[in-house]
């Protein structure tokens, strides 16, 4: 179906077009449903030249090794844009992406796409920074799983969540908004699903940890400076 006015505005780059550059635009979209867990995308699709976005749920982003090892990459939510190579790139995707929730999936024809950003380039801008962004994340990633310990790279995932995603303050701490899983953790660091377990239970004064995928931070201090390395993880009490 074609997307609506509003649901084009919940988009980062389109939030700022005028009503009629909207109206423009609709014609040349779609709006596709996806049930939780169904793949969207797999890796190494044959992408069609349009611009992909999340209107509403959530979406998962993750990459396959030759090993068999599969890696998330990144969680998006109602907004974000996402297959850059569908516009930017070989038009191969990078990546498989499966719905996290029950989501839709908003797509915009190519050189629609070209022809609104040649009346208003605010729409480029706005997707390099999104670009521009995610290359940053992803080269901390990669220096991280070089050179950070486990522990390290788990805490720095747990703050990024609740940066990103926000907490709800409770009698025991900040409780992130988002659902992080023992699975979810480990592939998003990079290390073994046990491995994760064990971490977890090591930060029981830092973080708790609830059946569900539930955290708590209980004290942000001692997070923040696992994260920045400033204490070794044996100190912590």
């Amino acid at each position: 179906m074609q997307a609506s006015l509003e649901q084009l505005s919940q988009i980062i780059v389109f939030s700022g077009l005028e009503t009629a550059d909207k109206v423009n635009l609709q014609p040349y979209t779609q709006v596709q449903r996806y049930r939780k867990g169904e793949i969207i995308l797999h890796e190494s699709d044959r992408l069609p030249a349009k611009l992909y976005a999340v209107v509403s749920g959530s979406i998962q982003v993750t990459k396959t090794a030759i090993t068999g090892k599969e890696t998330i990459l990144r969680a998006l939510t109602a907004g974000e844009i996402f297959a850059a190579p569908a516009l930017l790139g070989n038009g191969i995707s990078p990546a498989t992406v499966t719905a996290e929730s029950d989501c839709e999936i908003l797509t915009v024809e190519r050189d629609t796409l070209l022809k609104a950003i040649g009346q208003n380039p605010e729409i480029a801008l706005r997707m390099l920074m999104v670009f521009n962004s995610r290359i940053q994340q992803l080269h901390e990633t990669v220096h991280g799983l070089v050179s950070e310990r486990a522990i390290v790279r788990l805490a720095r995932l747990i703050q990024y969540f609740a940066t990103e995603s926000g907490t709800n303050s409770s009698p025991q701490g900040e409780c992130l908004k988002v659902k992080l899983s023992y699975y979810r953790m480990a592939r998003s660091s990079g290390i073994t699903y046990e491995e994760c377990v064990r971490l977890i239970k090591s930060l029981k004064s830092v973080i708790a940890y609830r059946r569900g995928g539930t955290i708590i931070i209980v004290d942000a201090e001692k997070l923040d400076a696992i994260a920045s390395s400033t204490i070794p993880p044996e100190h912590i009490k």
